[in-house]
């Protein structure tokens, strides 16, 4: 277990999750693990608007590098609610909770994909550490969420580089996969934009709620002018190039 994770509750005030009376147990560094599982662990972290291709690309780039042999684990905000956070509704403190429980298992192994800009600190913290919690056990992990604000991103990204009773950072890529929102809104596959237009659905991220572009993405993608096949070959050779797809002797 970490170190205690300090938490800003909805009313602002700070709070410690972790109970002071708990001990980091050091095992294998990272380094090692990495070495015995024959592959680097890191998060690629998916982010755009609601029908923008997110979970589109990540389910094609997870496929691709299983079939090169590479553990790879793809979190979607969807497909979340089905198990992990199966219990959790939609109230500002169950989104919270959705976003923190995602983060831990993530930056120990995320945003999110819920279009409503009402999701929590504490929420968005948890699916940070479960990005984490793949990346650490030598796992490529893939999220695809919304994930509207820089500022929780910017905490997603930190807590990678965390390096606090470990070895080595663990690599964190941004991908941002943009497109016009008339072109979302165009292919509106669960009919959230007609919704969202009609008032049925409040603080929709790109309608009626922002949705703040990654400023440096390591990885652009215009999911309106390339198709998920040439998004994967992009996304796979910026791996290549940093050295992510090598396998460990």
């Amino acid at each position: 277990i970490p170190a205690p994770t300090t938490i800003v509750n909805s009313d602002g005030a700070h709070a410690n999750r972790l109970p002071s009376n708990i001990t980091w147990h050091q095992g294998l560094t990272r380094g090692e693990r990495n070495h015995l599982r024959h592959q680097r662990g890191c998060t690629v972290w998916f982010t755009g608007l609601s029908a923008s291709g997110k979970s589109t690309i990540a389910t094609a780039l997870e496929q691709h590098l299983l079939q090169q042999g590479l553990a790879t684990y793809r979190l979607d905000g969807d497909n979340v609610r089905f198990g992990l956070n199966k219990d959790l509704g939609f109230s500002e403190q169950d989104r919270n909770e959705n976003i923190r429980r995602i983060a831990e298992v993530r930056t120990y192994a995320c945003w999110s994909n819920s279009s409503t800009a009402d999701d929590t600190i504490a929420n968005r913290l948890y699916r940070y550490q479960v990005a984490k919690l793949f990346a650490d056990s030598s796992t490529i992990a893939l999220t695809s969420f919304i994930s509207p604000y820089r500022a929780d991103r910017a905490i997603a990204r930190e807590l990678h580089a965390d390096t606090k009773n470990v070895d080595e950072p663990l690599p964190f890529i941004e991908v941002f996969v943009d497109i016009p929102v008339e072109e979302a809104e165009k292919r509106d596959p669960k009919g959230l934009y007609k919704k969202a237009r009609a008032g049925e659905i409040k603080e929709f991220t790109g309608i009626s709620a922002p949705y703040e572009e990654p400023e440096h993405p390591e990885i652009h993608i215009r999911s309106d002018k390339v198709s998920v096949e040439e998004a994967v070959v992009q996304i796979t050779k910026y791996l290549q190039d940093k050295g992510l797809l090598k396998q460990q002797n």
